[in-house]
């Protein structure tokens, strides 16, 4: 399917590896020039090798942190009125919430409530303006689904998901959409990592733990990180106009519920 997005211009934040990384390279085989982003320079950059040689595209590497200032300037001096945002970013460690200090929970609502709703402040009035835009959300299914032990990175995603709610139709009218994308279980190194730290925990092996996550998805399989990108691109596509403050859980069935 043609997108309608060729020639368009994307930011897509914390996107070196993982899904970020994959939403980009689903962008670019769109034809859409592409900023990506990360803070190892190395990472970032063969990361845009490798999206350049696969889809042609061109692709701009800006090693930042999007959480800071400096870090957003450096993403807008290189895209300076961007048709797409992808916002993401990694979420707090897994811990206890009795060990939560004040300072902590204020780095997570910052860094995954506060940072993508900047974002959105300084592209949302160009979009408005060219009577295009596409923004899209990576947040978690544990917004719908909280897990224990991140419960401050479900609680700040669950603040930008009702945030966003009203935001979303209040512009729509303009032609430009913010949505959000809830992944459940993907196979990138952040659930390796987690894995590898439960089966410490739990005193099991690593094919343990992965084989008991995997059995709990109505799938029966881990999602893959093509699959998450596709998603994204086509609600950045032409044809998706009509689809805004919506949240699409990708889990695999994992959440049980009719609606």
């Amino acid at each position: 399917m043609d997108l309608g997005i060729k020639g368009r211009k994307a930011i897509i934040c914390a996107s070196s590896r993982g899904l970020g990384r994959a939403c980009a390279t689903a962008l670019a085989e769109a034809g859409v020039d592409v900023v990506i982003n990360g803070r190892d320079q190395a990472t970032l950059e063969a990361t845009a090798s490798d999206i350049r040689k696969q889809t042609g595209a061109t692709v701009t590497a800006i090693a930042a942190d999007v959480g800071t200032r400096d870090g957003q300037n450096a993403l807008f001096d290189a895209c300076p009125e961007p048709d797409i945002l992808v916002n993401n970013n990694g979420g707090p460690p897994l811990r206890d919430f009795r060990q939560l200090t004040r300072a902590d929970m204020l780095d997570g609502v910052t860094q995954n409530m506060v940072t993508p709703i900047e974002l959105i402040q300084r592209v949302v009035d160009p979009m408005i303006g060219r009577k295009f835009g596409r923004i899209v959300n990576i947040t978690s299914a544990s917004v719908k689904m909280p897990i224990v032990g991140l419960d401050l990175s479900s609680g700040a995603r669950a603040g930008l998901t009702a945030f966003i709610a009203g935001v979303a139709r209040d512009i729509a009218h303009n032609n430009v959409t913010i949505n959000g994308i809830l992944p459940g279980l993907f196979n990138t190194d952040r659930l390796r990592s987690g894995m590898e730290g439960m089966a410490k925990l739990q005193n099991l092996t690593f094919d343990e733990v992965a084989e008991m996550r995997r059995s709990s998805i109505p799938a029966k399989r881990f999602g893959e990180a093509h699959e998450f990108g596709q998603a994204c691109a086509f609600l950045c596509s032409a044809h998706a106009g009509y689809i805004t403050g919506q949240n699409l859980l990708l889990d695999g069935g994992l959440f049980n519920s009719s609606i």
